[in-house]
């Protein structure tokens, strides 16, 4: 059964190269994340069709990784009057725009250049479409995260904080930032909060929260158990998310990017200091190929 969603709520289910959107109506219609830049103009025509002619006026990212607010240029662009507000931590680095500090050169992936015009503060109640949503700091997944709660109907949109079946890569760790703690505090927190419905950033919502805290709070034991096996995972994701973005590429196209995107050699030279970059590289998409998540035929490696 799904679960049901407070009046005035409408999830735009994206995937995995976008993020979910949220759509919360009211006087003043807002818009939870903007997904991928690829899929900026479906965002927008989504948006337009709930909306009809009536404007967007707020813009929130829960955090500013390029899959949750790739969109946002696009929709500036279309409504004329809309507010943006991003989590504290991020603004001096959007306004300079900082795509090292902001991680898109980092990751190897895209985000066209947005404004903020103000920032979501934790602790903070705020009038959000129809409800009143409290703000909480969520870090772990990135440090600057936040996940909207609201407390009525017991409803969260969790971001990458708590999928149905685990949470987002701990992206801090890859550069020697411990951050398992902060999962696990953060999974404390949502455990606290008690949501009944989770509006996650991918995937579809869910109601069974204490199976998903469970399944996360597993996941993590292991990743903390053994970072070598997250590096691994995270390695995976950032090309996997690569293949969704471009589909397909010819193995000098894969070559340059796996060679050009810092994090993957910060994952090998952190990680994997007895495997060249090109070997690991391989290795992971052999991978990938082996679970049917990619396909390679001559020289071009596509996604599936």
């Amino acid at each position: 059964m799904t679960p049901e969603l407070p009046t005035g709520v409408t999830v735009f289910e994206r995937g995995w190269l976008s993020s979910n959107n949220v759509l919360l109506h009211g006087d003043r219609p807002v818009l939870v994340d903007s997904g991928y830049v690829t899929h900026a103009a479906q965002t927008v025509a989504l948006v337009e069709s709930e909306l009809g002619e009536r404007p967007l006026l707020l813009l929130i990212n829960t955090h500013l990784h390029s899959d949750h607010c790739g969109g946002n240029l696009a929709l500036q662009k279309r409504y004329a009057s809309l507010r943006t507000e991003i989590p504290p931590g991020e603004a001096e680095a959007v306004s300079r725009w900082d795509v090292d500090a902001l991680s898109y050169r980092a990751t190897g992936q895209q985000c066209p250049r947005f404004r903020a015009d103000g920032v979501l503060v934790p602790g903070q109640r705020r009038q959000l479409g129809v409800h009143g949503w409290e703000v909480h700091a969520a870090p772990g997944h990135d440090p600057n995260s936040v996940v909207l709660f609201e407390p009525v109907t017991r409803t969260l949109i969790s971001a990458d904080a708590l999928w149905e079946n685990g949470f987002g890569v701990v992206f801090p760790e890859l550069v020697g930032e411990p951050s398992f703690d902060e999962v696990a505090a953060t999974l404390d927190l949502i455990e606290g909060l008690g949501p009944r419905t989770v509006i996650p950033g991918h995937g579809s919502l869910f109601s069974d929260v204490t199976r998903a805290l469970s399944t996360a709070r597993r996941r993590l034991d292991g990743l903390s158990a053994d970072p070598h096996k997250h590096a691994r995972h995270a390695f995976k994701v950032l090309v996997k998310f690569k293949l969704l973005e471009v589909q397909s590429m010819r193995t000098n196209e894969w070559s340059a990017w796996r060679d050009e995107t810092p994090y993957l050699r910060t994952i090998q030279s952190r990680f994997f200091p007895n495997w060249d970059l090109a070997a690991l590289g391989e290795d992971v998409l052999d991978d990938l190929v082996r679970s049917g998540a990619a396909r390679r035929a001559a020289d071009v490696i596509a996604n599936t």
